[in-house]
């Protein structure tokens, strides 16, 4: 199965994250993997879905006492 490609309002739309979070992210280095089409400031922007959610298990907090 191909790994889906996202625009930033559709992982806003699946996962809640907005557009702008996602492009201060960018801005800052930070965030998740995502691809530019052109390198030019018109370029899409488009995350893949493996990435977005790979970045969100790596920020999963597991309270103390609670089994994995």
């Amino acid at each position: 199965m191909e790994d889906e490609l996202l625009t930033p309002q559709q992982v806003h739309t699946r996962y809640r994250i907005a557009p702008q979070t996602l492009a201060n992210y960018r801005w800052r280095g930070e965030g998740p993997a995502y691809i530019k089409t052109s390198p030019a400031r018109s370029g899409r922007v488009l995350y893949r879905r493996s990435a977005i959610e790979q970045w969100l298990t790596e920020r999963t907090v597991i309270p103390a006492g609670q089994p994995v």
